[in-house]
């Protein structure tokens, strides 16, 4: 198994996550996003969509797109499980999990950001704004949903971990990079903390990476 990964990509942040839960050790390759490594046609024959992550497992093609790499490794390694067996309870997870992976993170991305500077011509305290407006919203919309519902226990769904627990730990870990604060979301920042004391969240961060700085 190959993965392709950048220390501060936040979506394979979340597959390093989930790889790590199922203890599995993929060959690493890094595609330097600040160095426009992804734009090269070695890494566009593999995501002609110039992103990270992507995934090679076997002979088959190459898999691409967090949330999907996340549940082909749990289709197919599914110990221990990251999707609840009760067909609601799987939609609140998919649900939570999306409002990270589709509806905020990418709008905050490099190629928006570049986009926002180069295009529209933003400096870089209009971009921060833009980048602190949607991070807020999608926690405000997350802590709603975990603080108000019976089903949030230890984690987002009950008392295991889920990819809604990935996908919440990863924009918490964005928007400290971004520096956001997130003591206004006490039940996003329980359920992180409780993540955090898992060592395969711990290992999968993006400061512990090798390329990473030691502080950001």
């Amino acid at each position: 198994m190959k993965l392709f990964s950048f220390w501060r990509s936040l979506a394979t942040f979340r597959v390093r996550i989930a790889l790590e839960l199922k203890g599995i050790e993929p060959e690493v390759v890094d595609v330097d996003l600040f160095k426009g490594h992804q734009r090269e046609a070695e890494y566009r024959a593999v995501n002609p969509q110039m992103l990270l992550p992507a995934l090679i497992d076997g002979d088959g093609p190459p898999l691409f797109e967090s949330l999907a790499i996340i549940e082909y490794l749990d289709e197919t390694r599914p110990e221990p499980p990251l999707l609840p067996k009760e067909p609601r309870a799987r939609a609140r997870v998919r649900a939570l999990a999306q409002i990270v992976a589709c509806d905020s993170h990418p709008l905050v991305v490099p190629r928006v950001r570049g986009y926002l500077e180069r295009e529209l011509g933003l400096d870089e305290a209009t971009r921060t704004r833009w980048i602190h407006h949607w991070i807020g919203e999608s926690l405000k919309a997350l802590e709603t949903h975990l603080a108000g519902s019976r089903d949030t226990g230890r984690y987002c769904q009950g008392n295991a971990i889920t990819i809604a627990d990935i996908c919440l730990v990863s924009h918490t870990v964005g928007a400290e990079l971004f520096k956001y604060d997130t003591a206004p979301f006490p039940t996003v920042r329980r359920i992180v903390d409780a993540c955090m004391q898992n060592q395969a969240f711990v290992r999968a961060h993006p400061l512990a990476q090798p390329g990473a700085p030691k502080s950001v």
